[in-house]
């Protein structure tokens, strides 16, 4: 059953909040198919006045209006924590590239140029072998010529062939698994701000919604005032039931300004959660009262596709595999480190020219070299429990991660079935108000009933209304929540 709501003409008062004034516009350029918007009274209307019309328009979901799912891409799209992780992406797979550069063998050069201080070298003397006379003679070499003026020029390249097999490949494996888990971090702030969007969205239906239930009420109590005191000028009711019913006036004048502001903060939330501009107009474009899907599933069906989709659980097991092989990479550094090398030089003089010459002269070479430290085996030893106490944290975050997404499958599919049967026990609730209402007030007119039946059956009116209101949102953000905590937001 639909919640009942007046018509009539509507006017707009001084001082129209900002979410009315953007609905009245949005309205306008939309034709006659959008009706007029009704504000509240100001504080200066009296309780003699008749009865207000009701802003049904509210809550009625225009041709091309808001939805939930256009708010939630769009705040997604736009969410600040999204775009932190994204550059958090961005650092992670720049470590990848600097992980895969350590494939590529070491190249490095050396270009240099040496002025040596002038002296006088000594001279040498190398004893010989007369071949005449078989004597052993000795012969002065007159010293090696002193050249001042060093060049050099060399390249190395180095290939560090146990690193390849114990280090470098499980930096990379690392350095990837971490980006992996950057991603699904993003993925994990985009659905969660998503998510939040489309709940925002509702809550701001409901919101417009309250205002609606708030005018019913307060028209309500304006005509229990008017028959309170048609009453008492006809001695069927005391002055006391008519001060009863002014105080209801004015306490339902009250909800109706809360619920105003409360629909005004609801729409700017919405309008943060898509970074929307003040200027621009927001109308429904989904109805509350549209029937919803029954949720089909079982607890345990549902655990379980949680548990393997939601984007926190991968993110952390691509960081726990990270650290992991973080550990693996460091425990090289217990081990002798095997490299090759090569080397090309150009010098004048070359180091290995003798003896010294003043002309340039190209030598080559290579070889293998095993280093090892008995210090790294402490250090490696360190850096190892270090990625391993990570990686085991991580592990057990990501079981109470687990645990949580438990309960809130739980959770959520039971708030689904709630507010699907909270709404089917409101309409018939509102149904029972309304007839109870009809009954008590023709009651009281007839003066056969009092007026505190009268303002019970009132009450009990407006909770109804409310009930409805609220169930039928609630079963919107029921489902969504439970989608998320499903993962089947995770893109």
């Amino acid at each position: 059953m639909r919640i009942r709501m007046g018509s009539g003409g509507v006017a707009l008062w001084i001082g129209t909040p900002l979410w009315l004034a953007t609905h009245a516009a949005a309205a306008q350029e939309a034709g006659p198919a959008a009706a007029p918007i009704l504000s509240a009274p100001t504080p200066a209307t009296t309780a003699d006045d008749g009865p207000l019309p009701v802003p049904t328009d509210l809550v009625r979901a225009h041709p091309g209006g808001l939805t939930s799912d256009a708010v939630g891409a769009r705040a997604a799209a736009t969410s600040w924590n999204a775009r932190a992780s994204q550059e958090t992406v961005r650092g992670a797979a720049a470590r990848v590239d600097e992980a895969w550069a350590s494939f590529l063998p070491r190249l490095s050069g050396i270009a240099k140029y040496t002025y040596l201080s002038p002296f006088t070298p000594p001279s040498l003397t190398f004893p010989f072998t007369n071949p005449a006379t078989g004597m052993i003679q000795t012969v002065n070499s007159g010293g090696f010529p002193l050249i001042a003026n060093n060049f050099l020029l060399q390249g190395t390249i180095t290939v560090p062939i146990s690193d390849y097999l114990f280090r470098i490949d499980q930096q990379y494996t690392s350095a990837t698994r971490s980006e992996e888990a950057a991603r699904w971090d993003v993925v994990t702030a985009r659905t969660l701000s998503g998510a939040n969007g489309k709940v925002a969205y509702y809550s701001w239906l409901r919101a417009r919604g309250s205002v609606i239930v708030a005018v019913q009420a307060l028209n309500d109590q304006r005509t229990h005032l008017r028959d309170a005191r048609n009453q008492f000028a006809a001695g069927n009711a005391s002055k006391a039931d008519v001060l009863r019913a002014e105080t209801s006036v004015a306490s339902a004048e009250l909800t109706l300004e809360k619920a105003k502001n409360l629909a005004n903060l609801s729409e700017k939330q919405v309008r943060v959660a898509v970074h929307a501009s003040d200027d621009e107009a927001f109308v429904p474009g989904e109805d509350l009262e549209a029937p919803l899907a029954p949720v089909q599933g079982s607890i345990p069906q549902m655990t379980a596709e949680a548990l393997s989709s939601r984007p926190e659980v991968k993110s952390a097991d691509a960081n726990a595999e990270a650290a992991r092989q973080q550990s693996t990479a460091a425990k090289a550094g217990r081990y002798p480190s095997l490299s090759a090398f090569a080397d090309g030089i150009v010098g004048n003089p070359n180091p290995r020219y003798f003896p010294p010459s003043n002309v340039f002269f190209s030598t080559w070479d290579v070889g293998a070299q095993l280093t090892w430290s008995p210090n790294d085996i402490l250090v490696a030893n360190g850096s190892a429990a270090d990625s391993e106490s990570r990686a085991a944290s991580i592990e057990a975050n990501k079981n109470t991660t687990r645990d949580n997404i438990t309960v809130e499958v739980t959770q959520y599919w039971q708030a689904v079935h709630e507010a699907d049967f909270s709404t089917e026990a409101s309409t018939r609730e509102l149904a029972s108000a309304e007839e109870a209402y009809r009954v008590a007030r023709e009651l009281f007119n007839n003066g056969r009933g009092t007026s505190t039946t009268l303002t019970d059956a009132e009450t009990d009116l407006t909770r109804a209304r409310l009930d409805l209101l609220y169930s039928r949102a609630d079963a919107r953000i029921a489902r969504i929540q439970l989608e998320h905590a499903l993962g089947r937001d995770a893109k």
